[in-house]
């Protein structure tokens, strides 16, 4: 198995995408806007993955968060609310909010494992900070790091309920970047005591099945490597300090925070010590040369994915689709 989650390039697997994976036999998947069309088509598309791969419990990834970052749109399915929502619900009713999100979120695990998705990149635990670049903004749970435990906790709960593996991200936190990670690398001069409200949400939720890194310099911790290629990020502070031991992810190899090859972008996230990277684009010359950077899975790499995607076992309980998005907006109304 290579450690790479990796894009597909349509609606629907090319013969090359066929052949290449199984091959490489990638560790699992991420599908985008240009991957969905309808539920049939999707079914289909998950169907294929699975049949391909002959693991049941795939992991098949989709950012299904709400608001602007969704890759599943009305007409076929709802919209979803941001993050902001269920903070502002906090202001006035916390014991509403966490339940508004729990119902969310499980409808939104219901949504996604009807298709054959089984892994949300959902809940952000960055903690918003005013004056920081909005690519976080009204995709966070609030400014307090408790409020944002509380609320990604219950999501976390709501996604596995659904019947989906949900994943913390971006650690050890985004909300103070003044730039937009896909677009640039963003440097975080704070100091290691005020960078503890950052961490504090991920180590508070250090269970959690999977995370994802964040393209992010922290001049306190590591002035020279962006947290994801970082073996002081990741070791020190992620699987020491936060006292995180689930599956870590990269975030996108493509992004623009990174520099070099996809060959050595690859390379560099493994030996920092993610467990996998995610390449998302679908581009084949850019998922071969990650393949050649990141050889095979390591062995507590592969423990660990087997238990996140374990996590799924007992889910889908409850309430009907239907009734957990009236019981959400009934508590959002009190907003």
């Amino acid at each position: 198995m290579t450690p790479l989650f990796l894009g597909l390039s349509g609606a629907g697997l090319t013969d090359e995408e066929r052949s290449f994976f199984r091959q490489i036999e990638p560790a699992g998947y991420i599908l985008f806007k240009r991957n969905v069309v309808d539920r049939a088509q999707m079914k289909a598309l998950t169907d294929d993955l699975r049949t391909l791969s002959g693991r049941d419990d795939l992991p098949i990834l989709i950012d299904q968060e709400g608001g602007r970052v969704a890759r599943m749109r009305p007409p076929e399915w709802p919209e979803f609310p941001t993050g902001e929502a269920f903070d502002r619900l906090y202001d006035v009713a916390p014991v509403s909010a966490i339940e508004a999100i729990r119902a969310n979120s499980q409808a939104l695990g219901l949504m996604l494992r009807e298709v054959g998705v089984t892994v949300d990149c959902l809940p952000l635990l960055d903690v918003r900070q005013a004056g920081a670049h909005d690519i976080i903004g009204d995709r966070a749970l609030g400014q307090e790091p408790l409020r944002v435990a509380a609320l990604g906790r219950a999501t976390l709960e709501g996604l596995r309920a659904g019947g989906v593996v949900g994943v913390v991200k971006h650690m050890p936190g985004h909300g103070r970047a003044m730039a937009d990670s896909h677009v640039e690398l963003p440097v975080v001069d704070a100091s290691e005591a005020e960078l503890e409200s950052d961490v504090a949400p991920f180590t508070t939720l250090n269970w959690a099945p999977m995370a994802m890194t964040a393209h992010v310099v922290y001049t306190a911790w590591d002035a020279d490597r962006c947290a994801s290629l970082s073996p002081v990020v990741i070791g020190e502070i992620m699987r020491k300090r936060i006292g995180f031991d689930g599956l870590l992810m990269s975030d996108d190899l493509g992004m623009h925070a990174l520099k070099g090859s996809f060959r050595e972008r690859a390379a560099l996230v493994i030996a920092a010590g993610c467990d996998v990277a995610l390449h998302c684009s679908g581009d084949m010359a850019e998922m071969r040369a990650c393949a050649e950077g990141c050889g095979t899975i390591a062995p507590r790499a592969k423990e660990r994915l087997d238990a996140a995607m374990a996590t799924m076992a007992g889910g889908v309980v409850g309430a009907s689709f239907e009734d957990l998005i009236a019981k959400r907006d009934a508590l959002l109304a009190y907003a």
